[in-house]
């Protein structure tokens, strides 16, 4: 991750708490990926991440999202919302289909009146990813078509690179 992207976690009100801070990208989403399986096997299930301060997201951001959702929709009471999606965010989730497995601003959110106070209790996620970059893209860009069948042919040449490059073809 450059230093103008971090990750901010926390537990507020029952829910794991991830607050992105600069760019959501392939540099972000294995930290924000390890964060939310490690807590996942941990027993938590209820997750928002918090977009506020994320001006834009790349395609491997949002693949990682849609994998996460697609792996909390199999845990019981499993939910992943995001907070704060700006109207350029909100454009590509639904662009790639991903407003229909994430909830996005819900209006009847118990979080929605108490922002303020769960930002300023957050830390800063410490560690980095130990999955390979371009391994992590290619499954980020998986997902993606998995969530959205249409998202097989925006991502047809983008999948064909990736898996040369894993050695995959």
């Amino acid at each position: 991750m450059t230093g103008n992207d971090t990750i901010d976690v926390g537990d507020a009100d029952g829910y794991q708490w991830v607050r992105v801070k600069g760019k959501g990208s392939f540099l972000t989403s294995p930290q924000l990926k390890g964060f939310v399986e490690e807590r996942i096997e941990d027993g938590q299930a209820r997750f928002v991440i918090d977009l506020e301060a994320c001006p834009a997201m790349d395609s491997t951001f949002m693949g990682t999202l849609a994998g996460l959702a697609i792996r909390l929709a199999k845990v019981k009471e499993g939910q992943l919302e995001l907070a704060d999606v700006s109207e350029r965010n909100r454009q590509s989730l639904e662009d790639l289909g991903l407003d229909v497995l994430i909830k996005i601003d819900p209006a009847e959110a118990t979080w929605r009146g108490g922002m303020a106070g769960i930002r300023s209790r957050l830390e800063p996620l410490k560690g980095e990813s130990e999955e390979s970059d371009a391994m992590h893209v290619l499954e980020a860009h998986r997902k993606l078509c998995v969530a959205n069948a249409k998202n097989v042919e925006k991502f047809s040449t983008v999948l064909d690179v990736l898996e040369r490059q894993a050695g995959e073809k």
